[in-house]
């Protein structure tokens, strides 16, 4: 016996991927809905070998329904998914709604997966921001080890994070760089991003700090340690998929690199590739489509006393949202629906 699932947002990149990866990872399902807004009704996607409509998520009628992935923005989320949850389907929501709420679990089933218990509080799990989930899933078997006392992060975020207008948006001012007359001004974002870089994701904050970079500190406090302290710089890059993190991580007890390497091949999601020789590290076009999390150019940092140099690269569309939302179904099937 299997389960009842609903994609909310089915016709969006993130639904999508939930679809495929749903597929690929022969989650049990007895029956699926997608649903959208009234603008995509009726919209075809695919579903393994079958093709599906969507429905209207405003008329849908949640019970019976075991499970709800949520892939739409926080307002839609805020009307929608408590009348899911209290129709008693449990939402896994990939917005950034409730991440923040102490009731509600946020989750990385490599790093936090006890804290599923917790669901029942309010039938809500949220999915954490794409840069801090393949952030935590490296951290945490470090943390395990030496415990961890400060992270300096600088992200290196493609355009898939903003949706698909940014996709078009690179595509665009790239394809008018070459061809007179066809040149692109920004609307997606505030600055050219074909062959730039821009330091800006989401608002600024009174600190200086933009949201972005706000989003990370607090989350991997809440999944990992509230002890661990956070500096992030999040950056924009003109990359259509995948997002990379350089990460600096100073420890409270000494980790030798050979000994870090060594932990991490062993750490669930996580996939090491570091040859101190050309191309012996991963980049983001090699990372996507899969379900791994990428550790490369792992050195000591000889700076502090325990100081650990890494780079980390994952496919944001699934790590970053799609495959951690499904991730977060099955652990919440084997672990407490116990069906399929």
């Amino acid at each position: 016996m299997g389960y009842k699932i609903v994609v909310v947002g089915a016709t969006g990149n993130v639904g999508r991927e939930m679809l495929n990866i749903l597929a690929e990872r022969q989650f049990p399902v007895d029956e699926i809905a997608v649903l959208a807004s009234r603008k995509s009704l009726g919209t075809e996607v695919s579903f393994g070998d079958k093709t599906l409509k969507t429905q209207d998520l405003a008329t849908f009628d949640f019970a019976g329904w075991d499970i709800a992935l949520f892939a739409v923005g926080s307002e839609a989320t805020k009307e929608f998914a408590p009348k899911a949850a209290a129709a008693n389907c449990v939402v896994i929501d990939n917005s950034s709604l409730y991440r923040y709420d102490p009731e509600i679990p946020l989750i990385v089933p490599e790093v936090n997966p006890d804290a599923i218990t917790m669901y029942s509080n309010k039938n809500i799990i949220a999915n954490p921001n794409c840069s801090t989930a393949q952030m935590v899933v490296a951290l945490k078997p470090i943390h395990d080890r030496a415990k961890i006392k400060r992270v300096v992060v600088s992200t290196y975020q493609s355009v898939s994070g903003s949706g698909k207008d940014a996709i078009d948006e690179l595509w665009d001012q790239t394809k008018g760089m070459y061809v007179p007359g066809q040149e692109k001004a920004p609307r997606v974002y505030p600055k050219q991003i074909a062959f730039n870089v821009i330091p800006h994701i989401d608002v600024f904050l009174d600190s200086g700090d933009t949201k972005e970079e706000w989003k990370m500190i607090v989350e991997t406090k809440k999944i990992i340690d509230p002890s661990i302290k956070v500096t992030a710089t999040c950056v924009r890059v003109p990359v259509f998929v995948g997002h990379s993190e350089s990460l600096n991580i100073e420890t409270e007890e000494f980790l030798d690199e050979d000994e870090a390497r060594d932990i991490l091949r062993e750490s669930p999601g996580i996939l090491v590739v570091d040859k101190r020789e050309d191309g012996g590290y991963v980049t983001p076009v090699e990372c996507v489509g899969d379900f791994a999390t990428f550790i490369s150019r792992i050195r000591q940092d000889v700076t502090v006393e325990n100081g650990l140099n890494m780079w980390c690269v994952s496919d944001n569309l699934r790590k970053g949202a799609a495959l951690n939302a499904v991730q977060i179904a099955e652990l919440l099937g084997r672990r407490v629906l116990k069906k399929g």
